[in-house]
């Protein structure tokens, strides 16, 4: 006689819901969650000054979600004590069986009032990592530090999860875990309304862009931070204009960067050529507009960008870091080339921008490969079979 699994009480714990790959992970595997009968609770800080919200996803999603203003990104010992108070109160009310944080702030911080706790303390608790900030965030001393405070950490978890190979051996290298306690769980997504593969709104986008139908529009999807290399894919254009393509950059998103992006678009002569359209809920009309993608990360974990250009059947060149050679297959969906590498990455776009045939060929194997690999049940499926490997 068979019987039906425990229904769990699930508290997700991340920093912010800012514009990223970890709140759209975090906001779609906590609705399939709730589908499934499981009573769930999300748990996100306050999202600074310049970046952009994807809090409207907790409404589209009908999800239970609380906001907790003492949860910043910013370092503080007063505020982030004040965040350790505020979660063991919301772990004594809400009672979890499953406490499941992401990102390293809201991991610290959740973690630590997990010990707090008391009889409340939940059965399990998990951390994922969506990448990481011990390498090339801070300065050598301060690395140091989060490193030390991180393996304390992983020694009191569960589980830890990473949303790809590369970013567990990162892990791994850097001692936080031996790669045994690792479990790896790509990202799962639901890309339905988020891309646009049938192309009905390219014209329109391509008509604002101010791109004729014989213009080769390089897209790119992010925030305009040090870590995605923004000044990177100017140089890249300028390189790529210089073999003759007839080109234009769109440049989706914003941050703090921006301004010095748009100088060295100016300086390079470049300007003509490049759309900064700022930050652009809706991405699917963008997508269906390239006719390729360019990422230029100095490090991603899973580059969620890539995925949904993949799925909207676009082809993408980027550099081989991180996560990234896992979404992007040298010559079957794409082109990998090395860090800081503008000639390269503009060879392989020259390439793409004169064989058609070729953008298609690696596009429709892209979105073929993204359904494959990244689909929301396989991912909360993995997710809820940890969970119970864990349960004592």
């Amino acid at each position: 006689m068979s019987t039906e699994p425990e229904r769990l009480r699930i508290l997700h714990v991340i920093a912010r819901l800012n514009v990223g790959g970890a709140a759209l992970h975090v906001a779609q595997l906590a609705a399939e969650q709730v589908r499934r009968g499981h009573r769930v609770l999300v748990v996100a800080g306050t999202i600074p000054d310049g970046e952009e919200s994807m809090e409207y996803l907790v409404g589209e999603l009908s999800l239970p979600f609380r906001k907790l203003s003492t949860l910043r990104r910013d370092l503080s010992l007063p505020g982030d004590s004040a965040a350790v108070r505020e979660l063991v109160r919301i772990i004594g009310t809400e009672r979890p069986d499953v406490l499941h944080t992401h990102t390293a702030k809201a991991g610290a911080t959740a973690r630590i009032a997990a010990r707090l706790a008391g009889r409340a303390r939940p059965r399990v608790v998990v951390h994922t990592y969506h990448g990481h900030v011990l390498r090339g965030y801070f300065s050598p001393a301060k690395t140091a530090v989060f490193r030390r405070i991180e393996r304390g950490l992983a020694k009191r978890t569960s589980a830890l999860v990473a949303v790809s190979e590369q970013v567990r051996d990162d892990l791994v290298a850097m001692g936080i875990a031996p790669r045994e306690r690792f479990a790896v769980i790509p990202y799962g997504f639901d890309l339905s309304g988020r891309v646009d593969p049938g192309g009905s709104l390219r014209e329109r986008v391509r008509a604002e862009l101010g791109a004729g139908d014989g213009t080769f529009v390089v897209g790119w999807v992010g925030r305009l931070t040090a870590i995605k290399q923004p000044l990177l894919l100017v140089r890249t254009l300028h390189s790529l204009a210089g073999q003759g393509v007839d080109a234009t950059l769109c440049v989706v998103g914003d941050g703090p960067d921006r301004p010095e992006a748009e100088a060295l678009a100016r300086e390079l002569g470049m300007a003509g050529r490049c759309r900064f359209v700022g930050y652009q809920k809706e991405l699917a009309g963008f997508y269906a507009a390239f006719d390729a993608f360019c990422l230029t990360s100095a490090n991603e974990g899973t580059p969620v960008a890539a995925i949904e250009a993949l799925a909207a059947e676009r082809p993408v060149v980027a550099t081989r870091v991180g996560g990234v050679p896992a979404v992007v297959e040298e010559g079957e969906t794409g082109f990998l080339a090395a860090d800081g590498d503008a000639d390269a990455l503009a060879d392989a776009l020259a390439r793409l921008a004169r064989d058609p045939a070729l953008r298609e060929r690696l596009g429709r194997r892209g979105a073929e490969r993204m359904r494959e690999l990244f689909g929301t049940e396989r991912m909360v499926d993995e997710i809820e079979a940890l969970y119970r490997r864990c349960l004592p």
